[in-house]
């Protein structure tokens, strides 16, 4: 007799890793003469943490820091710097008691989906958007329902679209800025949504993990504007942790204590050592922002250069490190464009399937966070091309 699967088993992938892969294997092929792989798939700082948070990982390390379990929420002084974060950033005054630290953001979505919704729920999001999202709730046996967007709303949801939705769903989730068009909700749309959802018995869910990477317009977080909102924000973007696996949310009081129990039974806590290197992240901000300034130049070179390549129709692109180009008048669906752009020119990018499984073939992701000198290069190769 079969032995059961179950539901989770049919997850779909998160096909951006599949493009690592690939071109792991085309950079592993290539010979001594053959250009090398610009990667411009993934959302990862070509430069890893701050050095005075790796000096003080080292420290800790060096003088035999007892490593170990933390509370499931984390360090007291992590979860103190955190809120000291949003009222430097946002001039919001938080509770500490409210903050989790989280194994990542990817750690942070299952707690505050479990806490929040049930399974059947149904769960607005704007498409594009980060597969994960999708795919977790769908895991969960959670309903996501997609808002179509365009360039004319930036990719970004409206309180128009939410007034059509009927019934209400259960909960809304928001990126601003947002992965893979790197447009953001401005301060009065991201107000007037959490002010439709808390009038409408609707739960947010605010991702805010590129929060420090924009460029011309400043940003907002939901919880400034509705006490019944979860925030979820990481070290990986502006902090360039990504390997450290660290993130936190800011929930509200009516779920903390749920939260907390999912973490202790799923996770115990996020790793001792990269909380440690979290804290000092945050007395590292003129290292920083000097990486987004250079984030800031190759964004322009490209805006620039992609157009007069062919790229003629691109995302607005406010914030993180992504442009997202439509690629509807090359004839050719965006899996197949970004395989034979990585076989003849050795950039790699993501096709847009990953994001908007209705529209995605018109569409790439071309990330810019790579070394300024390499997307420099890409620009080139792809005027060439």
């Amino acid at each position: 007799m079969a032995l059961k699967i179950g539901r989770g088993a049919d997850i779909p992938p998160f096909r951006v890793m599949d493009v690592i892969a690939a071109a792991n294997a085309h950079a592993a092929k290539a010979g001594p003469h053959d250009p090398r792989v610009i990667r411009m798939e993934v959302g990862q700082p070509a430069l890893g943490a701050p050095l005075q948070a790796v000096e003080a990982a080292m420290a800790a390390l060096g003088r035999g820091h007892p490593l170990g379990y933390t509370e499931a929420f984390g360090l007291t002084s992590l979860r103190h710097r955190i809120a000291r974060h949003y009222q430097d950033w946002y001039g919001t005054s938080l509770d500490p008691a409210r903050i989790a630290v989280t194994t990542g953001a990817s750690g942070a979505f299952p707690l505050a989906f479990l806490s929040a919704f049930d399974p059947g729920d149904s769960i607005a999001l704007a498409a594009p958007y980060y597969p994960p999202y999708v795919n977790i709730l769908t895991a969960l046996g959670m309903k996501p329902v997609i808002l179509e967007t365009d360039a004319e709303t930036r990719f970004q949801p409206t309180v128009a679209m939410l007034e059509r939705l009927e019934p209400r769903p259960a909960g809304l989730i928001l990126a601003s800025p947002c992965n893979p068009a790197g447009t953001m909700l401005h301060r009065d749309e991201l107000a007037a949504i959490a002010q439709w959802c808390d009038a409408n018995g609707v739960r947010l869910v605010s991702d805010e993990i590129y929060h420090g990477l924009h460029y011309d317009s400043p940003i907002a977080t939901a919880a400034a504007f509705s006490p019944s909102a979860i925030v979820i924000n990481s070290f990986s973007k502006y902090f360039s942790m990504t390997g450290w696996r660290v993130g936190w949310m800011v929930l509200p009081e009516d779920l903390c204590r749920a939260v907390e129990r999912l973490a202790q039974n799923m996770f115990i806590s996020a790793p001792h050592i990269a909380q440690v290197t979290a804290e000092a992240a945050f007395d590292c901000g003129a290292e920083l922002d000097a990486r987004r300034e250079g984030y800031r130049r190759s964004r322009d070179l490209l805006l620039e250069a992609l157009p007069r390549a062919g790229f003629t129709r691109l995302s607005a692109a406010e914030g993180a490190f992504y442009l997202y180009a439509d690629i509807s008048d090359r004839g050719e669906a965006s899996t197949d464009f970004c395989a034979r752009m990585l076989r003849e020119l050795s950039i790699a990018a993501t096709p847009g399937v990953d994001f908007d499984h209705r529209h995605g073939a018109h569409f790439v992701r071309f990330s810019y966070c790579g070394g300024e000198a390499e997307m420099a290069e890409a620009a080139e190769r792809l005027l060439r091309w």
